[in-house]
C-alpha cells in the first residue's frame, strides 16, 4: 500500500510539472521548483521520468533556458487538468444535460471517461460530484439529437445552405431550405438562427424539432445582419410574431425598467423628456407575461393593451388580493 501510496504521489507531482510547462512555454527548472514546492534536483527527475514515458518535454540550457513541449512527432501535447478544472468541469456538464451522471448516457460515459484518466487525488471531488448529486431536470428544457445538431454547426462553420425537415409543435412535417447563422442554446432550448428561403425572411427554428438536415452544395446568400449578436437576435426574435398584443407604460426612464426585462417581452421606447418609457410586444402566453415579466418590475406601470394581456393582470391581482383576505 505504501508503495502504491508513493506512486500516485510521484504521479501527481510530475503531472503539475507538466501543467506548469503547458501554461508558460519556457519557464525555467528554478520557476518550477518554486511554483511546485520542489527543489531544483526533483524537477530535474519528475521532467526526465516525463520523458521517459513519452511525454515531448524539450528544453534549452542556460541562464535563460528552459522547457516546453514540442509536438512530438504526430502526437498531441496531453491535456492535464487540475482538481478544480476537472469538478467544475463535471459540474457544468450535470448543469447542463442532468443525464450525465448515467454511465449508459453518452455525454455520461464520456465523463466517466475523463475522470477515470486522471489520477486519483486530481478526480476524487469530481467523481463524488457526479456519483452524490442529484439534478432536478428542467420540464422545459428539449434535448435535440447530437448528429443533427453537428450538421447544422458544420454547415455554418463552412457557410453552406441546409435543407431541414421540420416538424412543428402540432406534429406537422414542413421541409424548407435556409442560410443558417448561427446555434444557440436558451433556457434549455436549442435554436436555429437563419434566413429562410421559404418565407424570404428571419426565422428561428427549434433544434429539436428538426426531424433531418443536409448540407447542400451552394453557400448561403443570405448572410446575417452586420451587427448580429446570436442571442441578442434570438431574445429580440422570439418576441415577436406571437398572436397576442402586448402594450405597457412605465412611469420611469427606460434605463431603469431594462434590467427587468428580458428581451423576449418586446421593445422598450423612451418618451421624448427620457421620463418614462412604453413596451410593445406580442406573447402567446399572457399569463406568463402578467406573473412572471410584469409582476416583478418595481415601478408603476399601466397596462394599456391588448385585451387578453389586461385579463391576465386582473386574475393575477384579483388572485394575490383574495390571499390577504
Amino acid at each position: 500500500m505504501e508503495g502504491a501510496a508513493d506512486s500516485r504521489t510521484t504521479t501527481a507531482r510530475a503531472l503539475r510539472i507538466l501543467e506548469a510547462i503547458q501554461l508558460d512555454p519556457g519557464v525555467s527548472a528554478d520557476a518550477l521548483a518554486a511554483r511546485t514546492g520542489m527543489s531544483d534536483r526533483a524537477v530535474r527527475r519528475h521532467v526526465a521520468t516525463l520523458r521517459d514515458a513519452g511525454m515531448p518535454i524539450e528544453s534549452s540550457p542556460g541562464r535563460y533556458g528552459g522547457y516546453w513541449l514540442g509536438r512530438g512527432g504526430d502526437r498531441p501535447p496531453p491535456l492535464v487538468f487540475t482538481r478544480l478544472e476537472t469538478l467544475g468541469l463535471v459540474m457544468a456538464v450535470l448543469d447542463g444535460h442532468h443525464a450525465a451522471a448515467d454511465d449508459a448516457d453518452p455525454a455520461g460515459a464520456a465523463v466517466g471517461k475523463l475522470i477515470a484518466s486522471l489520477p486519483e487525488t486530481i478526480a476524487r471531488s469530481a467523481a463524488t460530484v457526479r456519483r452524490h448529486a442529484r439534478a432536478a431536470p428542467d420540464p422545459h428544457a428539449a434535448r435535440p439529437d447530437a448528429a443533427i445538431t453537428a450538421t447544422l454547426v458544420d454547415a455554418i462553420a463552412g457557410h453552406r445552405r441546409l435543407a431541414l425537415r421540420y416538424r412543428t409543435a402540432a406534429g406537422h412535417e414542413r421541409t424548407f431550405e435556409v442560410d443558417p447563422w448561427a446555434v444557440v442554446v436558451r433556457h434549455g432550448r436549442w435554436y436555429l438562427a437563419c434566413h429562410s428561403l421559404d418565407v424570404g425572411a428571419e426565422r428561428s427554428y427549434r433544434v429539436d424539432r428538426i426531424v433531418g438536415a443536409e448540407a447542400m452544395a451552394v453557400g448561403i446568400v443570405h448572410g446575417p445582419p452586420d451587427d448580429f449578436d446570436p442571442v441578442d437576435w434570438l431574445d429580440r426574435h422570439l418576441g415577436q410574431g406571437w398572436p397576442l398584443r402586448t402594450h405597457v407604460e412605465f412611469d420611469a426612464p427606460a434605463a431603469v425598467v431594462r434590467p427587468w426585462l428580458p428581451t423576449a417581452a418586446g421593445t422598450l421606447e423612451s418618451s421624448a423628456d427620457g421620463r418614462s418609457c412604453v413596451l410593445r410586444g406580442t406573447t402567446n402566453n399572457p399569463t406568463m407575461y402578467a406573473g412572471e415579466w410584469l409582476a416583478a418590475i418595481d415601478v408603476p406601470l399601466r397596462v394599456i393593451g391588448g385585451d387578453e394581456l389586461r385579463a391576465a393582470v386582473a386574475r393575477l391581482a384579483g388572485r394575490l388580493g383574495d390571499a390577504l383576505t
